[in-house]
């Protein structure tokens, strides 16, 4: 454990590690008063692409928790640069929340339903039949799928719900189209995560509830790796893949305590 305080960088998921829904988990508040007391740089890095930093910010603060906008980086703002530095100027038919609108704006990308350059898919809760037949008539004929991440579910309070790659699958089913997925695993956002901090990625740990996104993006981008158990993995989930988080805990207050 003294090795994982030791760590400059933290870079942590927010979904399953930080909260539920509108519930703060349990050990949260005395994890980040630690993450400022000892001066660490740290990173919220979330794979969900509906909102904005300021109002990842503005819903901590609502649990009690004061974090400066800063901290927080989305799928959204990693699909936005990563099509902004792939095709400046482009066009997008977009299937997503205003998170993911406002990161696409912000970087000069249109919004077109017609004939864009891109058909881009992330979380909604207003998802129907409509989209998937405009975007797969969009794919067929020459636009580029991108999905802001490849959860296929996320935690929420009272289960599980659907994410990003359970809206993909239809588009890609009836296309025959697979998308470029952005957010983690991708080494992309890791990458940009580590240059946000300002640290090499031997000094930096990745803490996440997910052995397919968080723990493996950790690993592969040389990160020093925790699974907590308070989101979607378990003790029983982790034997199922070939590899392994060096450190398992029940949630970020056992860094602390």
């Amino acid at each position: 454990m003294e090795r994982l305080r030791s760590r400059k960088g933290f870079i942590c998921d927010m979904d399953g590690v930080i909260y539920h829904g509108d519930r703060l988990l349990p050990g949260v508040r005395e994890f980040v008063d630690w993450l400022y007391r000892e001066k660490k740089e740290f990173l919220f890095l979330t794979n969900a692409s509906r909102k904005t930093p300021r109002e990842l910010q503005l819903k901590m603060a609502r649990l009690g928790l004061e974090i400066s906008e800063e901290h927080f980086y989305t799928s959204a703002l990693a699909t936005a640069k990563f099509l902004a530095d792939q095709a400046p100027g482009c066009s997008a038919y977009v299937i997503g929340d205003h998170g993911l609108y406002n990161a696409l704006y912000d970087v000069g990308i249109m919004i077109n339903d017609v004939d864009p350059d891109f058909v881009v898919v992330g979380e909604t809760d207003d998802y129907s039949y409509s989209h998937i037949f405009t975007a797969m008539n969009l794919v067929n004929k020459g636009a580029r799928l991108i999905a802001t991440n490849t959860d296929i579910t996320g935690p929420v309070d009272g289960g599980i719900a659907p994410a990003c790659r359970a809206f993909v699958a239809p588009i890609e089913a009836t296309t025959g189209k697979q998308a470029y997925y952005v957010g983690k695993p991708n080494p992309l956002m890791m990458r940009t995560g580590l240059k946000l901090l300002g640290v090499h990625s031997e000094e930096a740990v990745m803490i996440g509830d997910r052995m397919d996104t968080d723990i493996v993006a950790g690993i592969e981008t040389g990160l020093d790796t925790v699974l907590v158990l308070s989101g979607v993995s378990t003790r029983e989930t982790v034997a199922q893949f070939p590899y392994r988080p060096r450190l398992i805990l029940n949630g970020v207050g056992d860094i602390v305590g």
